[in-house]
């Protein structure tokens, strides 16, 4: 991981935070094409009604309409927390060839409480790890732990169980 990825990873968790202020489960994340330009991002919308808004679930499904096969082979998503089975699957098939994340879904998994949302404990190595097709995965990033750990902070105080879970 090198100072762009770390600089990506940084805007990644400014949209986790912005999600969290908009009353969404603080999660961000970004595409970037071959060239390191950043071409779409997104933030979690889940709180909006619909559990499978995912940033990076959208960023794939953003990837699949608008790059063709090899860009979207040499792009990166990147992404505050380690993306969930349902957005792993989505990048594969869409064919992103690179996941960086700030925060493992093991630490995610370590602070999220008993009767706190849906966690589904498989990493994205190991739903890649099932495909035909490589993709190249770089996290966590310890140097970004502490502040990704930080946009958590009290979220699931006196959580009621929605459910909605990421």
């Amino acid at each position: 991981m090198d100072e762009r990825d770390i600089a990506h990873l940084r805007r990644c968790l400014e949209l986790a935070r912005a999600a969290r202020d908009g009353g969404n489960e603080p999660f961000g994340s970004l595409l970037v094409d071959g060239e390191g330009a950043v071409v779409a991002e997104r933030m979690n919308t889940v709180g909006d009604g619909d559990v499978t808004g995912h940033p990076e679930l959208a960023l794939a499904a953003w990837a699949s309409a608008h790059l063709t096969a090899d860009e979207r082979a040499a792009a990166t998503l990147y992404t505050s927390c380690e993306s969930c089975a349902m957005c792993a699957a989505g990048q594969y098939w869409a064919g992103v060839g690179r996941l960086v994340f700030a925060l493992s879904g093991e630490e995610l998994g370590a602070i999220v409480p008993a009767d706190g949302p849906r966690v589904l404990r498989l990493s994205s190595r190991d739903v890649f790890a099932h495909g035909n097709a490589s993709v190249q995965v770089d996290g966590p990033c310890w140097e970004l732990t502490e502040e990704a750990l930080g946009v958590f902070d009290g979220l699931w105080s006196g959580f009621a169980g929605s459910g909605t879970g990421y």
